[in-house]
């Protein structure tokens, strides 16, 4: 199917969720990419998170503003380095906000700014399990940016990690923001489809960016 004659369009798989293709521009894409991968780098670079059970999830991640652990936050990577959380940019908070406005309109918009960003690495074999991002202190819309390489994303119910659930194949440049009457609904990534990320962008492997409003005092520890 000729994409530029048959255009992706934009969807609402669920009240208060809605998936943008082709939100990111590719200077935009180019831009995130290279953020990521400097804040990538140690200290408090991407590692791998470790669950309390003693598994380990396969999509490596880093984090900015506060550092997330199962199932918390700190202002330091407790479960690796130790090192001070990398602090969180005002430019990737106001880019969250254009996105709750191209997605939900501007009464969505958050009444405190983003100040987390969730960044997770999949390489062809990683996954992610059903989970809700539940360990906030705000119900403050999330937003996700796609980069790289195309994923299966499920998209479920806010009352079990079953059916129903709805799969959303998500491209490189692809918005997904989540609030509302969704803002708490289970949702995992089955699957990753390894060679698939445009080639001028030049990663190898799947980028998802998400960003939350912590709802948490600026002093906390």
């Amino acid at each position: 199917m000729d994409t530029e004659l048959f255009p992706r369009r934009r969807a609402e798989p669920a009240p208060g969720a809605v998936h943008v293709p082709d939100w990111l521009d590719a200077g935009q894409q180019r831009t995130l990419l290279e953020a990521c991968r400097t804040w990538a780098r140690p200290p408090a670079g991407l590692r791998t998170v470790r669950t309390p059970g003693g598994g380990t999830m396969t999509a490596r991640q880093v984090c900015l503003g506060w550092h997330w652990y199962p199932y918390a936050y700190a202002r330091t990577v407790v479960d690796g380095d130790g090192a001070p959380v990398k602090p969180f940019p005002a430019w990737l908070g106001e880019l969250g906000r254009q996105a709750v406005t191209a997605a939900l309109g501007p009464q969505a918009e958050p009444v405190a700014a983003y100040d987390i960003a969730l960044i997770n690495f999949y390489d062809g074999d990683a996954r992610m399990g059903m989970h809700r991002d539940a360990d906030e202190k705000a119900d403050a819309p999330v937003v996700s940016f796609s980069l790289g390489d195309t994923c299966v994303f499920r998209f479920g119910n806010t009352a079990s990690r079953s059916r129903p659930y709805r799969d959303i194949e998500l491209r490189s440049g692809d918005l997904f923001v989540f609030g509302g009457p969704s803002r708490f609904a289970y949702h995992g990534v089955p699957r990753v489809l390894p060679g698939s990320a445009p080639p001028w962008l030049g990663l190898t492997g799947r980028l998802n960016i998400t960003l939350r409003v912590s709802g948490l005092p600026a002093d906390a520890t």
